[in-house]
């Protein structure tokens, strides 16, 4: 039979091939559970406390080290100009009609290929809001303007 420390060293190596596989931090923590348990196998002879070294070692390095470690592998969305057109209004150039594939509207000095976020047809020379930004097109809405206000 096996001695405790290879069975651990063999989960260990389990537990890495598994996390080479995913590249997603999923089993490093096991891994590191399974390191103490090898060590802790070396000196105890009673599987009972290796397997309590495994999960109190797994447990701890999981809650210590995923939260930064998602924080720091998290990619930041990288904020682009076209981002600021988002919400800022703009004038329809050019008739939005979803179904027709047409329309182009003025935002911020730039004119953008556009489509209604409701479907509706948009006339030309109506304000609208940006609402998204779908690859080159902008989904825009018309813009609420307030009560006795002329557009």
């Amino acid at each position: 039979m096996l001695h405790p420390s290879v069975i651990w060293l063999i989960v260990m190596v389990l537990f890495l091939v598994v996390e080479g596989v995913t590249v997603g931090l999923v089993s490093l923590w096991f891994a590191l559970g399974a390191l103490a348990a090898v060590l802790v196998s070396l000196a105890v002879d009673n599987i009972w406390v290796q397997i309590a070294v495994f999960l109190v070692v797994s447990a701890a390095s999981l809650a210590a080290l995923r939260p930064m470690s998602r924080r720091l592998l998290s990619g930041r969305a990288q904020p682009t100009n076209a981002d600021r057109v988002i919400g800022a209004r703009g004038v329809v150039t050019e008739a939005v009609d979803n179904l027709a594939g047409t329309g182009a509207v003025q935002v911020l000095g730039k004119v953008w290929t556009a489509r209604s976020t409701a479907g509706e047809a948009i006339p030309a020379g109506e304000q609208v809001t940006v609402v998204r930004i779908e690859g080159v097109k902008l989904l825009v809405e018309p813009a609420k303007t307030p009560a006795g206000a002329r557009t």
